[in-house]
């Protein structure tokens, strides 16, 4: 071969190869011989013989199929769809029975309020305890979490069938109860733990699946099935691909470098698991057709006038202080409770104590006949959304246009107070409340509570405007009046976008609304928001990553990039202990009296310092307590009298 350079090395190895398999393939007469598998040996004998093996050929090349990628992504998309929707359907039982338990007892106040009180305590302890027990890796969001392991660093019992149970049956209990906590940051680790469980269940029919590279692409796969399954919008609206908002918000979430080949894939399992959940809502008469989540009905033909644009301005920019001021409140919390050693030591003895107390206050304030009137107390998260979309002005536009508050939209309607007082009340209220039920030890999340706060911000400026311009702002003779829907549009995007750090918010809206007629003031304000809040705070994400101490590095923020110059010799220690190959016991014991680093280096000699690796110090002093023990010191003491005695 070495010889050879006439003809092309590959080219001339496949010929090579050709005429070593028609050698085998011959016979000794020259004449060619039939070759079967030898697994396919055994079954050659037999009347049935060709049917056995096209059987098992059969067998083989299914087994083969599953492990492509478009089936373990079906599988993935299937499974999910199924568990979100199980989780809805549970959550929305939950919901009504307290719902009924509250109506049931209309009669005596005090009943009302123990049954509003009791209800979601219990749950949202059981939540914490049953997470504590099976697994304590399901507690929070799940996010910060994932974006640690797709950076490559092990998470042990983070992605396994005990932390996917608990999280399931955790965050249950948890939205059922009707606190403000949202869902999509743990429907990304659920996801994620169901595709590193399908991961291990099809490792079986092939090799494929053992790659850690691989898994790695299909947890990323798996982060925008979470996404999907959380808003579940396949109909989108005009230009936007159904599963799109899934795949950009889990790209900017938990991903600092993107291959652009895990695009389809998880686009496909993100559309394949959405249209999946909504076919099951239509299948039990929750909805009559696949539509969008908040359907919107805004006017398509001037949706909104070129000079309300300076407000759709003002929305980002305070959304941007707003969201800011979000993550700093939630993680002075709890910092609070670490730092004050004896709150932290009671409440680690007393563990479902913190839950139960923060369930009771924020249950109390938002009890209907109590203050929970100025809030709109009795309303689901949902529920407020809806309204908080409304097409229709709720302020007095005129002596005679006094708006009727029909429906679930009277809950927004007190007699002594106006709806700028209810809407202001909800946004303080729910702001802090929010911020503070985040820091409970229950799988949840956050994105839903800042969404709905971020849409009251944005009613309450369209409200204003509405009020302050009763008749619109005209435009060419045309006079269209505001629309304060648009403007809770805007504020939803913006405010979550600015807590999340993230822009693709903006086609979240899109989806659950159905309509991009705001597209120009929602990118203006999502924008906006996030260049004010990443100059301020880091994300939610990124806050929660440091306080729990996890190994990652973020993005440096506005106005350190001076420290991209920093290169690794400006921060290591110089001076450090180091053991050589031929130390002696003095030396080993002068290492560990004169430095506390928790790990030495090896090297092989003072003169050469050529590092051969570390040990960790608990290792060396287990080594040096075995070597030296009073057995071993016994042992020797005994060979030396025996060798000076001759025996």
């Amino acid at each position: 071969m070495y010889g050879r350079y006439t003809q092309d090395l590959g080219t001339f190895a496949k010929d090579e190869a050709a005429r070593l398999r028609l050698q085998q393939g011959q016979g000794e007469g020259g004449t060619p011989r039939p070759r079967r598998p030898s697994e396919l040996l055994e079954y050659t004998q037999g009347r049935c013989a060709p049917c056995r093996v096209c059987a098992l050929q059969c067998q083989r090349f299914l087994i083969s199929k599953v492990g492509e990628d478009w089936v373990f992504l079906i599988l993935l998309g299937l499974v999910m769809a199924l568990v979100s929707w199980a989780m809805d359907f549970a959550i929305a039982t939950c919901l009504q029975a307290q719902k009924w338990m509250y109506g049931g007892l209309d009669t005596n106040v005090l009943l009302q309020y123990l049954a509003w009180v009791t209800y979601p305590t219990v749950l949202i302890t059981f939540s914490a305890g049953f997470t504590q027990i099976l697994a304590p890796q399901a507690v929070g969001s799940g996010i910060p979490e994932m974006k640690t392991i797709l950076r490559g660093v092990v998470l042990k019992e983070y992605l396994t069938l005990k932390t996917f149970v608990a999280k399931v049956i955790g965050l249950t209990c948890a939205l059922g109860s009707g606190m403000p906590l949202g869902k999509e940051g743990p429907f990304v680790h659920i996801a994620s733990m169901c595709a590193a469980l399908l991961c291990r269940f099809l490792s079986l029919f092939g090799g494929n699946y053992e790659n850690e590279a691989r898994n790695i692409e299909m947890l990323a796969a798996a982060c925008a099935v979470g996404v999907g399954c959380c808003f579940a919008a396949p109909r989108a609206p005009t230009h936007i691909p159904p599963g799109h908002q899934g795949v950009l918000f889990s790209i900017e979430v938990t991903s600092t470098f993107f291959a652009v080949r895990n695009y389809w894939r998880g686009f496909f399992a993100a559309t394949f698991s959405a249209f999946i959940f909504r076919v099951l809502a239509v299948w039990n008469k929750d909805e009559e057709t696949i539509t969008a989540l908040f359907k919107t009905r805004f006017r398509l033909d001037f949706p909104f006038d070129l000079q309300e644009l300076p407000a759709f301005a003002v929305i980002g920019i305070a959304s941007g202080f707003g969201g800011a001021l979000f993550v700093y409140l939630n993680r002075k919390i709890v910092q609070f409770m670490r730092r004050q050693k004896t709150i932290n030591r009671f409440l680690m003895k007393k563990r479902l104590l913190f839950p139960a107390l923060v369930t009771l206050l924020i249950s109390t304030l938002t009890f209907p006949p109590g203050f929970g009137q100025f809030m709109a107390g009795q309303l689901t998260q949902k529920e407020t959304l809806v309204t908080l979309f409304d097409n229709q002005t709720w302020a007095k536009q005129g002596l005679n246009d006094e708006f009727e508050y029909l429906g679930i939209l009277e809950a927004w309607h007190h007699p002594r107070s106006n709806v700028f007082v209810t809407l202001v009340v909800f946004i303080l209220m729910k702001f802090w409340m929010s911020a503070l039920a985040t820091t409970i030890p229950v799988p949840c999340g956050a994105f839903m509570p800042v969404f709905v706060i971020g849409a009251a911000f944005g009613r309450l400026v369209g409200e204003s405007m509405a009020a302050w311009f009763p008749d619109g702002i005209h435009a060419n003779s045309n006079t269209y009046r505001i629309v304060p829907g648009g403007y809770a549009v805007v504020g939803a995007a913006a405010l979550s976008g600015a807590v999340t750090h993230t822009v693709s918010t903006a086609v979240i809206v899109f989806e659950l609304t159905g309509q991009i007629s705001h597209i120009l003031p929602v990118m203006i304000a999502v924008i906006l928001a996030n260049a004010v809040a990443q100059s301020l705070q880091p994300s939610l994400y990124d806050s929660i990553i440091r306080i729990k101490k996890l190994p990652y590095l973020p993005e440096l923020g506005w106005g350190h990039h001076e420290k991209y110059n920093v290169r690794v010799e400006d921060i290591m220690v110089r001076d450090i202990r180091y053991v050589t190959l031929n130390c002696k016991y003095r030396d080993l014991q002068h290492v560990l009296q004169s430095t506390k680093m928790k790990s030495l280096p090896l090297v092989e000699s003072a003169e050469s310092m050529i590092l051969l690796g570390s040990i960790e110090r608990a290792q060396v002093g287990a080594l040096l307590c075995h070597q030296l023990s009073p057995e071993r010191r016994l042992q020797a003491l005994r060979q030396k009298a025996l060798a000076e005695d001759g025996h």
